[in-house]
């Protein structure tokens, strides 16, 4: 099969289409090869939510699981050679897109153990850990952007680790990313890392937003309240990109560019459509911008395949507009503080749920396996 022309097209716009699924039936079956081939993809996202799918449904890991019984592996030590192993095979089958981009794309992330969110010591250590357990030069490490991960991700980028920083949901929490990334860059010439080696992108959460906001509306149920939702996702994202321009457009980046530092580049995470109302292409179509991510489920991904369009860039220049969005909201009576605030923690919250997941499906595999 040839290439799909819409998601062609949406290349050839400047997004980079990752797909946000991994598992070891999709590796060994040539299925992300495909994807590559097929469906513009040129890079991989992972959570630990994919993890413990992937692990609870697949029979792709019963040799490595029996192997770890048979050596008396804990919970802890199976867990991370799986994914390890998962995300080296994932970069091997991306370097060929890393080299082709000169490292722009062909990435794979890896997420840091979600119950560290709050610790920022151990998050450092771990991130350093898997950086070196995977030995990839494609590998991204998952950070999450909660306040003591601010500093673990710039420590972490100071010792020349390449970080996806997850679970953005407000722009004030994306401009502080972007500061503690332009401070782990300074940091990392300071210590002779190369800074041209050093990538990131910063995972900005969408659809999640509006379901939340969504349901908030619902409850005050005035017409002016109702006729906002389905737009505070977009509108957050486009004041997000506004903030990058302006932080991209700084005295003290082009130092770190002139220096060949690569910019954080801005991920639009969680885009996959949770509202049946709404266009399932919704965060696709309206958030194309030049020298952006867009990571898809796998549904999502398919469906823009089927009937996408790109309407060209639908981001530059509409911060004004999305600004108003914002201030109609609070004029209705949503707390946009507490929103983010609930959003970060049930983000957290769902990952750490996960992890549990992914723990005792391991457990039983490991105890069925001796």
């Amino acid at each position: 099969m040839s290439t799909n022309e819409r998601l062609a097209a949406l290349s050839e716009a400047g997004v980079s289409i990752w797909l946000d699924d991994l598992s070891r039936e999709r590796l060994t079956s040539g299925n992300l090869i495909e994807l590559i081939n097929e469906r513009s993809v040129v890079g991989v996202t992972t959570n630990p939510t994919i993890f413990a799918s992937a692990l609870k449904n697949g029979e792709a890991y019963n040799t490595q699981v029996n192997e770890l019984a048979g050596r008396g592996a804990d919970v802890a030590a199976a867990i991370r050679e799986i994914t390890v192993a998962d995300v080296q095979q994932a970069c091997d089958v991306f370097s060929g897109t890393w080299e082709a981009t000169n490292g722009i794309d062909g990435r794979v992330s890896l997420e840091v153990d979600p119950t560290l969110a709050r610790d920022t010591e151990a998050t450092v250590a771990q991130a350093l850990d898997l950086w070196k357990a995977v030995d990839r030069p494609n590998l991204l490490v998952k950070i999450p952007a909660t306040e003591p991960g601010l500093p673990a991700i710039t420590r972490a980028l100071a010792e020349g680790v390449s970080v996806n920083v997850t679970l953005i949901f407000s722009v004030e929490r994306y401009e502080a990313v972007m500061e503690a990334f332009l401070a782990g860059l300074e940091q990392a010439d300071e210590n002779g890392q190369e800074l041209a080696r050093i990538a990131s992108v910063a995972s900005f959460f969408v659809s999640r937003v509006d379901t939340e906001i969504d349901a908030r509306l619902d409850k005050i149920g005035t017409d002016e309240a109702k006729a906002l939702k389905g737009k505070a996702g977009v509108a957050n994202s486009r004041l997000a990109y506004a903030a990058y321009e302006e932080v991209f457009g700084s005295d003290r980046w082009a130092a770190l560019e002139a220096r060949g530092a690569r910019r954080q580049r801005p991920l639009w995470a969680s885009t996959g459509v949770k509202n049946p109302e709404y266009p399932d292409t919704l965060y696709i179509t309206e958030l194309v911008v030049p020298n952006v991510v867009n990571t898809m489920p796998e549904k999502t991904l398919q469906a823009f395949a089927d009937h996408g369009e790109v309407e060209g860039d639908k981001v530059t220049g509409t911060a004004a507009e999305a600004q108003q969005v914002f201030d109609d909201l609070e004029r209705v009576g949503i707390d946009l503080t507490d929103v983010f605030l609930t959003l970060e923690n049930e983000g957290v919250d769902k990952f750490e749920k996960s992890w549990s997941e992914l723990q005792e499906s391991v457990r039983q595999q490991l105890d069925a396996a001796k």
